[in-house]
């Protein structure tokens, strides 16, 4: 077999339509487009999005505003007031025994924050803690650690 003798497979090339070619085409006069109305005519095209004068959907959806960030750590908050008040001095207070009371729930990291006040000696083991909580719970002669 040489060069000058390959050619596509019967049936794999075939002509163009060629629209307005007069009726023995088949596809003469209207072109395939019908006879009147907008998708008739030349440029007769609406725009994307376009529902023929209702509202759009893009206008009738509410407006989101900003930036959600997928991986953010969503936390369980307490305050150091709260533990000052729930539990005695020198307790050991970890995420388990936090749930054990009921102030938090299962299986989310807990953060604890220093609104309120504490005077009591509280080993705290939490997920986070805030600069002011930490501060306060070794201020009152406590430790504040990281779990």
């Amino acid at each position: 077999m040489k060069m000058h003798d390959l050619k596509p497979s019967p049936g794999a090339k075939k002509d163009r339509i060629r629209y307005g070619r007069g009726l023995g085409s088949g596809k003469g006069e209207f072109s395939g487009r019908g006879r009147k109305g907008q998708k008739a005519r030349a440029g007769g095209r609406v725009r994307p999005g376009f529902e023929g004068g209702q509202l759009p959907l893009i206008k009738r959806l509410p407006a989101k505003h900003g930036f959600t960030n997928p991986f953010k750590k969503e936390f369980q908050l307490v305050n150091v007031g709260l533990l000052s008040e729930r539990f005695q001095a020198g307790a050991i207070i970890s995420e388990a025994v936090l749930q054990a009371n009921g102030i938090v729930r299962k299986n989310i990291p807990v953060k604890v924050l220093g609104t309120g006040d504490i005077n009591k000696a509280l080993t705290v083991n939490a997920s986070a803690f805030s600069d002011s909580a930490r501060a306060k719970i070794e201020a009152a002669g406590g430790k504040a650690v990281k779990a």
